[in-house]
């Protein structure tokens, strides 16, 4: 499905928005700036775009998996209603929580994806009781744990013997 989207450059550098591969869900981002981000802190890092969305669509801001995955910058979830049509920034957190350097980001990195997505409105209706369903007001982990806290609680239901046994070998 192809979605006509409008784009102005806001600043001369700003990337011409194109997807890397076929088949790819979101494009990158870039940086229209050198940025720094000083350790715990976080910035809006400016790609000097903006776009003009046809209605039903929303836009996503989200993280490049790389970046992620490669360094202590955390770029946060964002979304862009239809009606919104300034600058996308980019909130970006540095993670790092020593006194090391600021982090910096060059001018034309790479830093996110903008994903261009379909909005489903829902209408709202307040009722006294909600139907039950199997899992109820179960929340937080009550539809499973990860497998250190089923470790722990095995070693629990064993008894201490077990829990002995495994911490010696």
């Amino acid at each position: 499905m192809n979605i006509p989207v409008k784009f102005k450059r806001l600043h001369p550098d700003a990337a011409t928005p194109q997807y890397a591969h076929d088949g790819d869900s979101g494009f990158d981002l870039t940086t229209v700036e050198d940025v720094f981000i000083e350790s715990g802190t976080t910035a809006i890092v400016p790609t000097g775009l903006a776009i003009e969305l046809p209605p039903g669509f929303e836009a996503q801001v989200r993280p490049r998996s790389g970046v992620t995955a490669k360094s202590t910058l955390r770029v946060q979830l964002g979304t862009i209603d239809r009606g919104y049509t300034g600058e996308i920034g980019i909130i970006t957190d540095n993670i790092e929580q020593s006194d090391a350097l600021p982090y910096f980001i060059p001018k034309g990195d790479r830093i996110a994806q903008l994903v261009i997505a379909p909005v489903a409105h829902a209408t709202f209706t307040e009722v006294d009781t909600l139907d039950e369903t199997s899992r109820g007001e179960g929340a937080y982990g009550s539809t499973g744990v990860g497998f250190n806290e089923r470790f722990r609680q095995n070693m629990e239901k064993k008894g201490p013997e077990a829990a002995r046994k495994w911490e010696d070998e």
